[in-house]
């Protein structure tokens, strides 16, 4: 439970950090190349994928032997990792080696939700 919590608390802090790095230290840089809106992209699924972690996180404090939320956890924290990281990585440097991992972290998403329903499904 205080694992996903304080994941979820982390990473909801760096989405905000983050989204006003891009805002203010970015903005010139990103709109000369037409990459802000993903690196906006990056910053909202971050957070909202961060309040996902903090509802797994007090789900989990339920159901503790709920190895779908723990899934569901992973899945979150792995779609952060590949999806806004990725998109972080692409709109700042350009290298469009990056691209190709965003999806990795999409599908990651939607296999936390997936867990996250069957376990609430199965609660």
């Amino acid at each position: 439970m205080k694992l996903f919590l304080i994941l979820g608390a982390i990473h909801a802090m760096l989405a905000v950090m983050l989204g006003a790095f891009g805002a203010h230290a970015l903005e010139a840089k990103l709109n000369a190349r037409n990459m802000l809106n993903v690196y906006q992209t990056g910053v909202q699924y971050h957070m909202y994928h961060a309040l996902a972690l903090l509802v797994v996180g007090v789900l989990i404090g339920k159901f503790p032997a709920s190895t779908l939320l723990t899934g569901a956890g992973w899945s979150f924290f792995i779609g952060i990792l590949f999806f806004s990281g990725s998109l972080y990585a692409l709109s700042t440097t350009g290298m469009k080696f990056f691209g190709p991992i965003t999806p990795l972290g999409g599908v990651a998403f939607i296999v936390g939700w997936i867990l996250l329903i069957i376990a609430v499904v199965k609660a």
